[in-house]
């Protein structure tokens, strides 16, 4: 039996199906940025800077983040959890990524609202 870690309670079927939805979600992203890549071979700093100054796209951007950082926190807790015996250097683990996914999405939010 896993024990929970950072009061988080992970369930196997729930895991498995936030994995495939942020997936999901990352690919049509990644698929939208392609298309543009094609359709803008060259992209210059004001072209970037009209794309990410649509409040969609800051959006679109954010909600890709947040699928992104939410995937690899499911992943690595499932990692941590069937490979690191040691509860304390577990918890240890677990703790440094989920300080450093918040930090990331904070990061990313300013940079997008910065713009």
């Amino acid at each position: 039996m896993v024990k929970s870690v950072l009061a988080t309670s992970h369930q196997g079927l729930r895991d498995w199906l936030v994995q495939r939805i942020t997936a999901v979600i990352m690919t049509i992203y990644s698929i939208g940025m392609i298309v543009y890549f094609i359709l803008n071979p060259h992209p210059q700093y004001i072209d970037w800077h009209m794309l990410f100054s649509y409040f969609w796209m800051k959006i679109a951007t954010l909600i890709f983040l947040g699928c992104m950082l939410y995937h690899a926190w499911v992943g690595l807790w499932t990692v941590f959890t069937d490979y690191v015996k040691c509860y304390w250097f577990r918890l240890v683990l677990h703790t440094g990524v989920l300080l450093a996914l918040i930090a990331f999405f904070f990061a990313g939010f300013a940079i997008l609202w910065g713009i």
